[in-house]
Parts: structure tokens; C-alpha cells; sequence
């Protein structure tokens, strides 16, 4: 399925903005980069793997060839990407939730943003700009963004499991080990496809 690998979904958004106003963007972007406390909603949730917005100036597109022809645009351009996991619904209602604030401060100089809320609107202008994955890359692809960060920290503690009772006596081992196992069971999980989130996913996928 397009823009799906495994439990992880791709998105990538392109919005038109207005070249004049970037230079506030981009402050607004530096003052987050800054003080990451202002992003504290969006950086708590646990399904999001990845996000960016970047500003491509309308005379900054790349060439590739002395041929092809210089663009002449009206506006920069807005690039967000992310990846997540769960529906694209249950994504962009998290996002509104975390930080509608700031959405509307990182879109409000886009050409027709409606504003984070009400909510229908803003999936569809989302829905509108955004580009199609056809091919989508990724390392684990039955792995949650919690799996990951659950296999890290099973890795260390087993680590350092083995360093402390690498020679103890089997009885010793026997009952520390027990210890760590109830210590991390939250960590332990199984990985596998993703759930059917909706009737409509499902179709989908059919």
C-alpha cells in the first residue's frame, strides 16, 4: 500500500507560501530548534518517528541540467515530513491536540491554511497538499517507535546483566535473572503487522 511500510506510515506535505513572509517561519522554526520546550506536546508523542518542515525559496529549486528551464514561481515552498505509526487520521488529530498552537504559528503564512481546528477542514487541506510515497523504505518495519526504544533499553539491562552475574552461581543467576525479566516485561513485546485500525483500512489493504 502507498506510503505504508510494515507498522510505519510516510508522510510528506508541500504547501505554497508566501515568499515574503519566510524569513518569519524561519524564525519561528529557530526559536523551536532553540527551545525544544515550546514542541513539548508534539515531542511527547510516542507513534511519531520522524518530522521536519523545511523552506525551500521559490529561486532556491534545484537544476539538474543547464537545459532544464528556470522556474519562475510566486511562492516558496513548505516541506513537512514525518514518519509515524498508526492512520493518517489518528496522526494528524494528534498533532491538533498536541500543539494547535503551533501548528497554526509553523502554517499561517501558507496560501489557504484553514487553522488546526476545526478539524475537518485541516484534513483536508492536508489531504489536498500532500504527495503520494510510491516507495517507502524502512529498517524495522514491524517495529513500533516503542519497540525500538523498548529493544534499546532491554539491550543495555542485558548488557549489564551479563557483565554483574557472568560468574555467579546457577542459583544466583536463576533468581536475578527472574528479577530483570519482571523489571522488563513492559519492554518485551512481539512484533507483527499492524492492527486493522478501521473498516476503511481494511478495505484498503483488500
Amino acid at each position: 500500500m502507498s506510503n505504508i511500510a510494515g507498522k510505519a506510515y510516510a508522510m510528506n506535505v508541500i504547501t505554497p507560501i508566501r515568499w515574503y513572509m519566510t524569513w518569519i517561519n524561519k524564525v519561528i522554526f529557530w526559536v523551536a530548534l532553540k527551545m525544544p520546550s515550546t514542541l513539548k506536546g508534539l515531542i511527547t508523542l510516542s507513534l511519531i518517528h520522524y518530522a521536519r518542515w523545511v523552506i525551500v525559496g521559490r529561486k532556491q529549486f534545484p537544476h539538474l541540467s543547464e537545459r532544464q528551464p528556470e522556474e519562475t514561481l510566486n511562492y516558496s515552498y513548505m516541506l513537512f515530513f514525518s514518519n509515524f505509526n498508526g492512520s493518517w487520521a489518528q496522526y494528524v488529530d494528534s498533532f491538533t491536540f498536541s500543539i494547535p498552537s503551533g501548528l497554526d504559528l509553523f502554517w499561517k503564512w501558507n496560501i489557504r491554511y484553514p487553522r488546526s481546528v476545526p478539524l475537518t477542514p485541516f484534513h483536508e487541506y492536508i489531504q489536498f497538499n500532500q504527495i503520494q510515497t510510491d516507495h517507502y523504505y524502512s529498517a524495522y518495519p514491524m517495529a513500533a517507535s516503542n519497540d525500538v526504544k523498548s529493544a534499546k533499553t532491554l539491550t543495555t539491562q542485558l548488557l549489564a546483566f551479563d557483565a554483574q552475574y557472568n560468574n555467579a552461581s546457577p542459583d544466583e543467576f536463576l533468581k536475578n535473572y527472574k528479577a530483570l525479566l519482571r523489571s522488563l516485561q513492559h519492554d518485551m513485546g512481539t512484533m507483527q503487522p499492524l492492527p486493522i485500525v478501521s473498516l476503511a483500512d481494511q478495505a484498503k489493504g483488500d
